[in-house]
């Protein structure tokens, strides 16, 4: 687990690499799939994207590698204003670290980042999906970040749980524990080839 900050950006930078690509493969795929198949006439969903010209942001529409970069920044930012540190201190209010099995105490802050995160995102998300071509109306915003928190809770929660986190841990531990071992042996005198 990251020991300092710059170990925490770098653990969020590939939490939130891997997610923001799972999620928008989700939401494109899965969630919008089909109805961009039937308005686009097409038989797969990276032909219907690229028949409407890119996918539907902010009034226009935008290429995938933009949405990308977009939901990436935004998503890093909030993961490390609020996502991580909220996340954090619920988790130590509710538990002791030292007293809790780490699997349940990890289990803990997936689970309320998860929780922090899917409503914050859902809602930056209705923000840049709104249909602006319809006029602006309040509660269709409001309906609309509903939808997505229904939609992207469940799999946020099971993908960050059973698939993302362990990956990101994997990916983290390979990185930190060979630099940790490094300047462990050069601490201690021995030379590190």
């Amino acid at each position: 687990m990251p020991k300092n900050q710059f170990q925490r950006m770098v653990f969020a930078f590939i939490t939130v690499l891997i997610t923001v690509h799972a999620y928008i493969l989700y939401s494109l795929c899965f969630v919008n799939g089909n109805v961009l198949m039937e308005i686009n006439g097409t038989n797969s969903v990276i032909d219907a994207v690229n028949k409407q010209g890119g996918i539907y942001m902010l009034g226009n529409y935008a290429p995938i590698w933009l949405v990308v970069i977009v939901e990436f920044v935004l998503a890093y930012t909030l993961e490390n204003v609020l996502g991580s540190p909220l996340s954090f201190k619920i988790a130590f209010k509710h538990f002791d670290p030292e007293k809790t099995n780490p699997m349940i105490f990890e289990t803990v802050i997936i689970s309320a980042t998860v929780a922090v995160m899917c409503p914050a995102m859902s809602l930056l998300a209705a923000f840049l999906y709104y249909p602006y071509y319809e006029g602006f109306n309040f509660l269709i915003l409001l309906g609309n970040w509903f939808k997505l928190v229904c939609y992207n809770l469940p799999f946020a929660f099971f993908s960050q749980l059973l698939f993302i986190q362990p990956l990101v841990r994997k990916v983290f531990r390979l990185i930190f524990v060979r630099s940790d071992t490094i300047e462990n042996k050069e601490f201690e005198g021995e030379q590190v080839a």
